[in-house]
């Protein structure tokens, strides 16, 4: 049997009761026969705690102290975890990320992998151990310190360590039952995917959807490193994520999907730049000062210019984590880009209609304005793919937007299947 790389997040580690259930799985894996890598979340809201604690202490932390308080969380999970597989006549090792060789650049926070060198989760896993990897962290290429891959970071581990082990698959349990059609505390009949491709999956983790971040999705694409999405709390199959189809059956329910899903997102801000100069070089000039604070923007729209002024302006939306940031690096550039002013807007949502069938089927951008009328729902910004279409709507009307829009489109289930078992949808 293969080598199997298994993810589990904070809601399936949760308390002690969650971390015994966890290695009663982990065992009967390894019982099938399997070699067994296991990449471990931080219990609960562990991270949101010692993030709250933080704060109380300084209000601008340094990132290396950060870091190395964050990652406190995991090795509490893995050591535990580790315990519990003991516990159960088997023997386990647990491993921080730089100890799995968990190499990142060194941005603080959240940092990127750039490699990954395994040698001492090989040998353990030869030894016929199950090797358990704390989530999230890992050491820079450059100082050696300690650094965090920002949110979800757990996710992108245990791809990574998949890829470098040569792993069969990289199995993400959750606290639902795979990837739905939309969130399933918004949506209550949404449906449960059994297949999805990675570039679908990339527009909805890129949309909102909690289920898989947007880098994890990258990774296994960029890698061929298939992805089951499963509970930790059910026996149920989960979502399958790959470049191609497992079965024939799956293929053909595929090929009649015009529409993957349904994602929002209610973690980015707009701002806009008012009164720019309508001329080269200023929206450069804007969009190089936000690159340079190190902030990724999503959507753009630029106005038409008043021809009476020869001035237009220019929104574009970020996390709303970036945005005093950004609104301090546009306002230290205002001399040099000459624009009149700033207005910060956080009160705002993102709905994303995804599907690869959209490029084939004309109607679907009429039939997702249409829902988004009969709700009432009005569009402050557009932003369109191949396969996505993405609207910004105030945050109030997000959760009848996407109801209304995954009816439209077919989606409901014809009973409540979303199950959140965990509470968080992650």
């Amino acid at each position: 049997m293969g080598l199997v790389v298994q993810k589990y997040g904070g809601s399936s580690v949760a308390d002690a009761e969650g971390i015994k259930r966890v290695a009663k799985r982990i065992v009967e894996a390894k019982k099938t026969g399997h070699q067994v890598v296991v990449v471990v979340s931080a219990m609960g809201d562990t991270t949101d705690e010692l993030i709250e604690l933080a704060e109380q202490v300084s209000p601008m932390p340094a990132g290396r102290e950060f870091d190395m308080l964050l990652t406190a969380g995991e090795r509490i999970s893995m050591a535990l975890l580790a315990m519990a597989i003991k516990n159960l006549g088997h023997q386990a090792q647990s491993f921080t990320g730089s100890q799995a060789g968990v190499i990142t650049d060194s941005v603080h926070n959240k940092a990127r992998i750039i490699d990954v060198t395994p040698g001492r989760i090989r040998t353990s896993i030869d030894e016929g151990n199950i090797a358990i990897v704390a989530g999230f962290q890992g050491v820079s290429q450059e100082g050696k310190n300690i650094t965090t891959l920002g949110r979800g970071g757990s996710d992108t581990t245990a791809v990574a360590l998949a890829a470098a082990l040569e792993a069969e698959v990289c199995e993400i349990y959750t606290d639902v039952d795979g990837v739905f059609t939309a969130d399933p505390r918004v949506v209550k009949k949404a449906k449960k995917i059994d297949w999805i491709s990675f570039e679908d999956m990339l527009e909805l983790a890129a949309s909102g959807s909690k289920v898989l971040l947007h880098r994890c999705v990258e990774y296994a694409r960029r890698y061929n490193i298939p992805i089951h999405v499963r509970s930790s709390f059910s026996g149920l199959q989960g979502t399958w994520v790959s470049n191609e189809p497992r079965s024939q059956s799956e293929g053909q329910q595929v090929e009649h999907a015009i529409i993957s899903g349904v994602a929002h997102d209610v973690s980015e801000a707009k701002v806009t730049v008012v009164g720019v100069p309508d001329k080269p070089g200023e929206a450069a000039a804007i969009f190089r000062t936000i690159a340079d604070a190190e902030i990724n923007i999503d959507m753009v729209v630029q106005n038409v210019s008043a021809a009476s002024t020869g001035l237009t302006d220019i929104s574009f939306t970020l996390p709303k984590a970036e945005g005093r940031k950004a609104i301090d690096a546009l306002e230290r550039s205002k001399p040099a880009i000459g624009f009149e002013s700033l207005r910060y807007d956080d009160q705002i949502a993102k709905i994303s209609l995804v599907g690869a069938g959209m490029k084939t089927n004309p109607g679907v951008t009429a039939g997702f304005f249409e829902a988004l009328s009969d709700a009432g729902v009005n569009i402050e910004l557009i932003s369109t793919s191949e396969i996505r279409i993405s609207v910004v709507t105030r945050a109030d009307d997000v959760n009848e937007a996407v109801r209304a829009v995954h009816t439209a489109f077919g989606l409901d289930s014809d009973s409540d299947e979303a199950v959140v078992y965990g509470g968080t949808g992650r």
